[in-house]
């Protein structure tokens, strides 16, 4: 059985990932600044299998580019917004997420904190800054700073991506449905058709959501990630409503396109766990491993040695799987879902995952996978009457997820 919790963390990092536009053109050199230089995080060496081609000769170039503009002259907010986003996709890329979205968020603060930042540059690293705090699971923060930017350019679709994301993760769906018409308004693309899909799902609509999130595959370009994500999409949903087939396919196209993708490998892998492919399966999952530290590839290994009771197997994954987390909590990543999950599904300590589930009810109540978590916590641990208050907020939407039929 695979860990849906560690699924839907790919899902949301689809959506939220391909809000941002990255754009690697490099600016011009400008005057030197008195002002102090702010400090560039390293950029990570990508192991052999992901550097696609020249994709990863083209990241060392615009890195060098932009550190060079940025050391030249310490006011070049463009340079530092390039920066970030070059920061946010080698997270996306590597799965590097502690190294990288601190960085993001230290080089758009910078460019935030000068005085002469103009409107355009100021708008553009508040829309960026709002997507890294999404990444980061921060959505009170992603919504209160896009507000912000929306603010000064309502008419702008990325922004209204920001927004819609924000505001699917802190249950105020009518809202993002307004928002996400609003974007399909503005310019129906891979970032507004996906977005439809997602809220198709939520509200119950899954033939339409997966017509939508077909629409953003046909809209995106072949051989870019952001595709290949919103592929992986199409694919999960697939997955989780029982069209093995059509999923596995899915995940193959991605392979063609960009070979050794890992979130297409972990994927095959969940499909051959279900199966009862143990063996292919753990194959698949320490492919994924070796690519990229994926905490949900571990994660997903460790259900398999729980299913096939290779208990000290387990143990010693989990021990790695938790210095993960910290170290993505250290690095300001909220991770209150994922180490509920692990506690109810895996390691079956129902009052451990109800102090993080708990954790983050307190920060959104209105979310309907936070309700369904609390309400298989407590049907867990017997007490059915309380779970059965999460259960009506997690159907509240008419979600048709498959989880809700089993408790």
């Amino acid at each position: 059985m695979k860990n849906l919790t560690f699924k839907t963390k790919l899902f949301s990092l689809a959506l939220l990932t391909i809000i941002v536009a990255i754009t690697y053109s490099c600016s011009a050199d400008l005057p030197a600044s008195g002002n102090d230089e702010p400090q560039i995080a390293t950029l990570i060496n990508r192991s052999e299998v992901i550097q696609n081609g020249k994709e990863w000769d083209d990241v060392q170039n615009n890195f060098s580019n932009f550190k060079a503009n940025i050391s030249n002259n310490p006011d070049d907010a463009q340079s530092k917004i390039q920066m970030a986003q070059l920061y946010i996709g080698e997270a996306r890329v590597t799965g590097e997420h502690g190294h990288y979205y601190p960085a993001a968020l230290s080089v758009l603060n910078s460019a935030l904190d000068q005085k002469d930042i103009s409107n355009d540059m100021k708008f553009l690293a508040l829309t960026t800054k709002a997507g890294v705090q999404l990444s980061l699971h921060e959505f009170a923060d992603a919504l209160a700073t896009g507000n912000e930017a929306a603010l000064m350019n309502p008419s702008n679709a990325q922004i209204h991506g920001v927004l819609v994301d924000a505001n699917v993760e802190l249950g105020n769906y009518d809202k993002a449905i307004k928002l996400v018409d609003k974007m399909m308004m503005i310019k129906p693309d891979i970032r507004s058709y996906s977005r439809v899909s997602y809220l198709r799902e939520i509200y119950g609509d899954v033939d339409g959501s997966i017509e939508a999130m077909i629409l953003a595959v046909k809209s995106g370009y072949p051989g870019l990630e952001e595709t290949a994500w919103a592929m992986l999409t199409l694919g999960n949903i697939y997955e989780q409503y029982g069209k093995l087939d059509m999923a596995m396919s899915v995940y193959e196209q991605i392979l063609e396109m960009r070979p050794n993708y890992p979130f297409a490998v972990g994927a095959i892998g969940d499909i051959q766990a279900s199966q009862g492919l143990y063996t292919e399966a753990e194959a698949t999952y320490k492919k994924a491993i070796n690519i990229i530290p994926e905490v949900g590839f571990y994660v997903s290994l460790a259900n398999l040695y729980k299913t096939q009771k290779r208990e000290d197997e387990m143990k010693d994954l989990i021990a790695e799987i938790m210095v993960m987390l910290k170290d993505d909590t250290d690095s300001g990543h909220n991770m209150n879902l994922e180490y509920a999950s692990l506690y109810h599904e895996i390691l079956e300590d129902q009052e451990k995952a109800l102090e993080f589930a708990m954790i983050e009810y307190e920060k959104r109540p209105k979310n309907i996978d936070v309700n369904r978590m609390l309400a298989k916590i407590y049907t867990s641990k017997g007490e059915q009457d309380i779970a059965k208050e999460y259960l009506l907020v997690a159907k509240s939407t008419n979600s048709q997820h498959p989880e809700l039929a089993s408790i």
